[in-house]
């Protein structure tokens, strides 16, 4: 179901435009927003679940446990990172099932050898192309439904160049796989030419910091179909939360003093995280004592 969503939307040819969410409240804010769909990244769920940076240390159960709760939190689709499939082919296929069954709409698998690194990281290598497309074929002869959609990244353009990611990019669309994306690009020469060289599948363009900065409509105008951009709830709070620690540090008072703006903030957030409904969940169900 959230698969067919998904392809809906790209059918539609606009833009899909996901934020990232690191865990399900930031899940239900991109939903709120009136964002169509949600990115689950490596490096953010790495950030906020272990405090540590996303050079392979989270294992796919950790991955997973992610990816179930911002699926269960919202109703929008839902493209997760999948990092390298954890494995061979063997263990791609193991990864590819239970994210879709943990309500994933998407998973991208890159080439990196692991431990991987964040695709914006220096020192990445690349599994030979051969292996990769046979991690894509075991991913799309064995997910659930036909409408779970597979994205084959390659972050081989840091490792050989542009020539060569294009090269891989048409073997993975060969190999069966929905979406094609080129992770690390830093030039518009780069943009540019993954959409124009390799029409046969939509493309995925990751707005992280070595990608040059370009509006929806500029994204558009290229030729996407997805665009990611991971850091867009994690940084920004992030800079927040250091912001209200330091004031109150220094104060010794929170950041919101006014008792009046607590209380509305205090039940604004309750309603947003559905405290009615439960309560009227609640009164239903008591028992007649």
């Amino acid at each position: 179901m959230a698969g067919k969503k998904l392809r809906e939307l790209m059918a539609k040819k606009e833009l899909v435009c996901a934020p990232g969410a690191y865990n399900a409240l930031t899940a239900k804010l991109i939903e709120e927003a009136g964002f169509n769909s949600i990115y689950m990244s490596g490096y953010c769920t790495a950030a906020a679940t272990l405090g540590l940076p996303d050079l392979g240390l989270l294992t796919m159960t950790e991955m997973l446990n992610n990816v179930r709760a911002l699926s269960d939190s919202t109703d929008i689709p839902l493209i997760a990172d999948g990092d390298t499939g954890y494995g061979n082919p063997i263990n791609v296929v193991r990864t590819v099932k239970e994210y879709e069954k943990a309500g994933a709409a998407a998973i991208h698998i890159e080439d990196q050898v692991w431990p991987k690194r964040c695709g914006h990281m220096a020192g990445k290598q690349v599994i030979p192309q051969a292996d990769m497309v046979a991690k894509i074929r075991a991913a799309t002869d064995c997910r659930i439904t036909d409408d779970f959609v597979i994205i084959a990244r390659t972050d081989a353009l840091a490792v050989d160049g542009l020539e060569a990611a294009i090269d891989r990019c048409h073997a993975y669309a060969e190999a069966g796989a929905d979406v094609v994306f080129v992770d690390g690009q830093h030039t518009m020469e780069q943009i540019e030419a993954v959409p124009k060289q390799c029409p046969e599948k939509p493309a995925l363009i990751n707005m992280g910091p070595l990608t040059p900065p370009l509006s929806v409509e500029e994204i558009i105008k290229i030729g996407y179909a997805i665009a990611i951009f991971p850091a867009v709830c994690i940084g920004p709070a992030m800079l927040a939360i250091q912001d209200g620690l330091k004031h109150f540090k220094e104060t010794g008072t929170s950041p919101i003093t006014d008792p009046n703006q607590m209380m509305h903030v205090f039940g604004t957030f309750n309603k947003f995280l559905g405290v009615p409904y439960y309560n009227e969940l609640e009164e239903k169900y008591k028992s007649g004592e």
